[in-house]
């Protein structure tokens, strides 16, 4: 960019002042003579004054030294990896016939010039003086006392970036920690033969004209026997340096992180202990040292295009048998003599840098393999046909420059070829790139084939390379950056963005209407006239009621009444206080009574006034109880059924086909409390079973508004927009769905299915890492629930674990009742009822909206069959397809018992019988003893009207040592065949297993129905009663209660049952007829008799 190139020409002036030294010390008790010396990238900055210190006092220096920053020399990226080197010097004093003075290193501090690449213009900083080994400051500084240091200031005229620069700048950070399992055969330093230096190299572009070979030479080989520390500090990328603790970068050390949760090789549960066994025991070889790149606008820009056209960069490692054969970040200043054959143990770990594409990311850190290093599998891997080391090392003398050398290649060159090796001839075609056809400057036409002959015998012979192998070595490296490459919304922009698509709603508080208005009001005027009333008697006759006075005799109560109401009538309040309770009296009238005409008749007159004086005498004493009374209490009955027995109730309604009456229950549901967004959710999952999506994103909508953070919901919401092609807002919900809840396993694994079907590889691999991470994280944290098919819900107790079991019935194969139920559970595939259509009931029972999405995680569990769970459960069939498409070509997945048994429920969903009947028998093959499998086979041969085989599998599935995920359809409908095939006693006993569980209208009704047919009328009195206080609406219930009153000779009961199921349209004709035969024959019964 324009403004880079000006900040490249432009030539700043770096002041440093060093200020004044403390607590130094030299060799010698009394004062010392010294200076100061400032370096900075090789170059000597000059000297400071001699001065005289006491011991362990200060010494003023006040020396400026200076160094100019440009493009030519001391660029922008030196100040960001390269500190300024300030060095106190003693002056020894002179012995005799001595001609020069001597000088002793007292010790060297490090002041980090970072601060001015943030846009500062000065910074003050007392650094430390690290002591000289041997040096009277190292003996000081263990004693404890005052350790010395200088108080250094360094400005800048004007500020190196401007703001646009500064913000679109980045600083990138690579940081090689450690080598484990390192070769048997390296031997630390010994007596015998040279000593070997370990060297680790990468190339990063820092413009788009220009690439930066990081050379990291310092490792030290260690053996094992212990752990390397946590909390170890890095070191700056410089050669040796006089003061051993000044190579350490001043506030930064090395932070380890759990196994899991890093980003390269080596991370599985396998691995731990391999690892374990590799970083306390085997020999290793440690760098820990950090290399700071300052990249401009263009060079952030050419790194995230370099990482989407190769995702994996190498980082070459080798030992090279001499010492200083590169030196501290610098290349190009190898011995011309040395030729490749000094690449011994040369090796390359491939960096997958593909995560610092992902939105918000900015670090990279793992434990990477090392492979022996062969051109083509670089130009196959990374798409990259020159070796750093190699060209480092052959290149001539000639070349070396004062500072870090520039890249090889050209960030503009060939995406295949990011080292442009033509420049050098071909004189060695054995560095040549290795594929056939290489473009641009290329070697001679017989180049070629020598090439892959070459290719070929290196093959053979890189025979120290594959002790790497052999040996499973691995290196730490961690790239990080400053600012992340790909920009992430904030939660907060997030948050904004679905409350523009979706503004949230206060709830409407109720207010009452109508006579109940009217009442209200009336008790109000009731209570306003009581409080005047008692303001007047106060002022009458004083306090009404006094602590310890005895209460008033009758005669004096009377008197006082007659005072009262005497007064009252005097100052005319009598009369103003029934004008303020007449407007009341008459809307009481018109709107309680209905009353809007006059009375013709005195009769009707006398009595309706006579009515309302006793109704206004008795809302005047709830009134006055209200005001006057301390322990009144408001008392609202409970009502007989809460809101999880009505998901319950709907939920066994969507199983039996009515979807009206699931709507009923739902709609009841909502009158019970609209603000609730798990209502409206459950409302939304039956209209996805009904395919009315337009109906069911309102509901979805209706939940968000209420509560912009309900994650199911948002998520249906993403579900749905994707659907119906609005991907912006479908990507918003989801976005907005993982910061919400930035551990759930399914919003990430949605995310991913999204971004999978946009064909965004980058996105789709963030989101499945993450999902797959937070289910390791969650693993760690909660221990699996059951194996592989099954799975409990944690949260619920005895009743409503089977409330949710009802709900994975109710005609979707797959809805556990509870999201949490199982995620690959059979029983809960158990459809609906309806052979067109499968169901899976709706959102959970629970108003809570981590009850739709908590799945307990399990051993053998993925992220695909997480979520697979959850869609399946809301009737999002479409995505469900997608999730188990993955799930096949998931390495932890493929064709597992899981995934048929997942597939059949889809499909059972569908009414796609035959389909899931194979899918069910393919699941049987890994585990025939699963009962949720069993489950699924008895639903669907009762869907297809198989009622034997059904009642074969359903006795089975109840036979095993663990119950099915969800029993209570098996109950049902296992019940009702035994009720089709006149097993009366086995229909009970499996009835009032049901009714034990998960009671409902249906459950005592065949209950009833069992004890009527066993003739044990009293008890199918009792059930038919329970089954008509959870749903009065059930005319076959009506029906029995019929003829049980009829069987016992209570005519007026019989009447009214008999009357209700005719009105509530009672459609079985065997049980009518028989109801109107026992009529005949005890003669009552029928009230048109």
């Amino acid at each position: 960019m324009e403004q880079f190139r000006g900040a490249r020409d432009k030539v700043t002036l770096v002041k440093i002042t060093v200020l004044r030294g403390n607590n130094l010390r030299g060799n010698k008790a009394e004062c010392i003579l010294n200076y100061v010396r400032a370096e900075f990238n090789g170059i000597v900055l000059g000297d400071s004054q001699k001065l005289d210190a006491a011991v362990d006092q200060g010494v003023d220096y006040n020396f400026t030294c200076s160094f100019e920053c440009s493009d030519a020399a001391h660029t922008l990226d030196d100040m960001a990896h390269k500190p300024v080197i300030l060095t106190v010097i003693e002056v020894l004093p002179k012995e005799k016939k001595q001609k020069e003075e001597k000088t002793a290193v007292i010790g060297q501090a490090i002041v980090d010039l970072l601060p001015l690449l943030h846009g500062q213009v000065s910074f003050f900083s007392t650094v430390l003086l690290h002591p000289t080994p041997g040096s009277p400051a190292e003996a000081a500084s263990q004693e404890g006392s005052c350790k010395p240091s200088l108080d250094v200031t360094v400005c800048v005229p004007e500020p190196l970036l401007s703001g646009v620069q500064l913000s679109d700048s980045n600083l990138l950070k690579v940081t090689v920690e450690t080598a484990y399992s390192v070769p048997e055969v390296w031997n630390p330093v010994s007596g015998s033969g040279p000593p070997s230096s370990y060297v680790a190299a990468l190339q990063v572009p820092l413009t788009a004209e220009k690439e930066q070979v990081l050379m990291f030479s310092n490792g030290l080989l260690k053996v094992g026997g212990e752990s390397e520390p946590m909390g170890r500090p890095r070191k700056w990328p410089l050669g040796p340096l006089l003061a051993p603790g000044a190579q350490f970068i001043p506030g930064v050390s090395m932070e380890g992180e759990p196994i899991e949760m890093e980003d390269g090789d080596l991370t599985s549960i396998e691995d731990r202990d391999f690892r374990k066994e590799a970083e306390t025991n085997k020999k290793r070889v440690s760098w820990d040292t950090e290399r700071r790149c300052f990249l401009d606008a263009d060079g952030a820009a050419c790194l995230t295009h370099r990482i989407a056209e190769s995702r994996l960069w190498p980082v070459e490692v080798m030992r090279s048998p001499q010492v200083g054969a590169t030196k501290g970040g610098k290349a190009g200043k190898d011995k011309g003599g040395e030729d490749e054959t000094q690449l011994s143990f040369h090796g390359v770990a491939y960096v997958d840098m593909a995560p610092l594409l992902y939105p918000g990311a900015r670090r990279v850190r793992g434990a990477y393999r090392l492979y022996p290093f062969y051109d083509s599998d670089l130009l196959v891997k990374a798409k990259r046909n020159i070796s750093v080391l190699r060209e480092s090392i052959r290149a001539p003398a000639t070349q070396g420059r004062g500072r870090a050398p520039s890249s090889v290649g050209s960030c503009k060159a060939i995406p295949s070829k990011l080292f442009d090796g033509g420049h050098k001839g071909g004189k060695d075609t054995k560095e040549s790139p290795k594929r056939p056809g290489t473009q641009g400057k290329s070697a001679p036409i017989g180049s070629d084939s020598v090439t892959l002959v070459e290719t070929e015998q290196q093959q053979q012979v890189n025979t120290e390379g594959q002790m790497y192998a052999d040996s499973r070595t691995y290196i730490i490296i961690e790239i990080a950056l400053e600012k992340s490459l790909v920009p992430k919304r904030s939660p907060e922009e997030l948050a904004k963005r679905v409350m523009e698509l979706i503004p949230p709603r206060a709830p409407l508080p109720r207010r009452p209407a109508g006579a109940e208005r009217a009442v209200q009001e009336y008790q109000a005027q009731i209570a306003s006239v009581a409080g005047q009333v008692l303001e007047q008697y106060q002022q009458l006759f004083g306090p009404a009621f006094l602590p310890g006075e005895k209460p008033l005799d009758p005669t004096s109560q009377e008197q006082r009444k007659t005072k009262l109401l005497g007064e009252l009538n005097y100052s005319g309040k009598y009369f103003a206080f029934k004008e303020q309770i007449k407007y009341s009296v008459v809307r009481i009238v018109r709107e309680k009574m209905l009353r809007t005409e006059a009375f013709s008749d005195p009769e009707q007159l006398q009595a309706f006034l006579s009515q309302l004086y006793v109704f206004l005498v008795d809302e005047m004493h709830v009134a006055l109880n209200k005001t006057l009374s301390v322990d009144a209490q408001e008392t609202q009955p409970r009502p007989l059924v809460d809101c999880a027995q009505l998901v319950h109730f709907a939920k066994e309604a969507q199983l039996n086909g009515d979807y009206q009456l699931a709507a009923q229950y739902y709609q009841e549901q909502l009158t019970r409390d609209r603000s609730d967004p798990a209502h409206w959710f459950d409302y939304g999952v039956l209209y996805m079973l009904t395919a009315d999506y337009q109906k069911a994103e309102e509901c979805f909508h209706y939940a968000v508004s209420m509560e912009q953070t309900h994650l199911p919901s948002l998520l249906m919401c993403g579900i749905l927009a994707e659907m119906d092609g609005r991907l912006e807002e479908a990507e918003t919900f989801f976005e907005g769905a993982t910061c919400v809840d930035p551990a759930n396993v399914v919003a990430w694994t949605l995310f991913g299915l999204f971004y999978e079907g946009q064909e965004n590889s980058i996105q789709t691999e963030m989101a499945f890492l993450e999902a797959t991470k937070q289910q390791r994280a969650a693993l760690v944290v909660t221990p699996p629930c059951r194996v592989e098919t099954r799975v409990e819900s944690p949260d619920l107790g005895e009743e409503e674990q089977e409330v949710a079991n009802c709900e994975s019935l109710t005609i979707k194969p797959d809805v556990d009742g509870d999201t949490e139920a199982s995620v690959v559970t059979g029983s809960q595939s158990c459809q609906g009822s309806m052979p067109g259509e499968g169901y899976k009931g709706g959102a959970e029972a629970e108003p809570s909206a981590m009850r739709h999405l908590a799945t307990p995680t399990r051993l053998n569990t993925t992220i695909y069959m997480e979520t697979v769970q959850f869609l399946l459960q809301n009737n999002a069939l479409q995505m469900a397809q997608r999730a188990l498409a993955q799930e096949l070509l998931c390495p932890e997945g493929g064709l597992s018992s899981s995934y048929h048994l997942a597939l059949a429920r889809l499909r059972l969903l569908r009414a796609e019988y035959g389909s899931a009947e194979s899918s069910l028998k393919e699941a049987l093959n890994d585990s025939f003893q699963d009962p949720d499998v069993w489950a699924l086979f008895g639903h669907i041969h009762h869907l297809t009207g198989e009622f034997g085989k059904a009642q074969e599998c359903y006795e089975r599935t109840l036979d095993f040592v663990t119950d099915a995920t969800d029993t209570h359809p098996i109950y049902l409908r296992l019940g009702s065949i035994y009720l089709q095939e006149g097993e009366f006693q086995r229909a009970k006993t499996t009835y009032l297993r049901a009714c034990k569980s998960s009671p409902s209208c249906l459950t005592w009704l065949g209950l009833g129905i069992a004890c009527y047919r066993l003739g044990e009328l009293t008890e199918a009195e009792d059930a038919l009663t329970e089954a008509n206080i959870l749903n009065n609406g059930n005319a076959e219930v009506w029906g029995y209660l019929s003829l049980v009153c009829l069987q016992t000779g209570r005519r007026l009961e019989a009447e009214q049952s008999y009357k209700y199921a005719l009105k509530l349209n009672f459609q079985k004709e065997a049980v009518l007829r028989e109801i109107k035969a026992l009529q005949d024959h005890v003669g009552f019964g029928n009230p048109c008799f």
